[in-house]
């Protein structure tokens, strides 16, 4: 029997990320590594966790990802985003619980580009009187 598979992207800053979810018993797959560690922190770790704990769906799926770009929060989000994407393709009714929780909107925030005359986006070059 062939294993159905249910795919969501998730971007994130700089980050995208592949999410592959296939029926099975809960492994985390993250570019070929394990999930913890891949991401070291605990606050990081339990943020991507968050759709899958709302939905009820822990150990249900197996989760295989690739990602790439970014840091490793804007990667995190993206995960999250994917499969927060993927349970909504594996059944629908989810929406109401996910959006409620904010995991349906993609994050829109990037960083500014630099403007000329400028160190950052912002910083203006230290003022010197004399």
């Amino acid at each position: 029997m062939a294993k159905v598979q249910y795919l969501g992207t998730g971007r994130r800053k700089k980050s995208v990320a592949r999410v592959i979810l296939t029926t099975g018993t809960g492994k985390f797959i993250v570019n070929e590594r394990e999930f913890t560690e891949y991401l070291p922190s605990a606050a990081t770790r339990l943020d991507v966790m968050q759709p899958i704990e709302l939905t009820n769906s822990n150990g249900k799926y197996d989760i295989t990802v690739n990602v790439f770009g970014g840091g490793l929060t804007g990667q995190a989000g993206a995960i999250r985003l994917g499969i927060t994407r993927a349970l909504l393709e594996v059944n629908p009714d989810l929406r109401d619980v996910l959006k409620k929780a904010g995991l349906v909107t993609r994050d829109p925030r990037a960083k500014e580009r630099k403007k000329y005359g400028l160190k950052k986006a912002r910083r203006a070059p230290q003022f010197s009187k004399r």
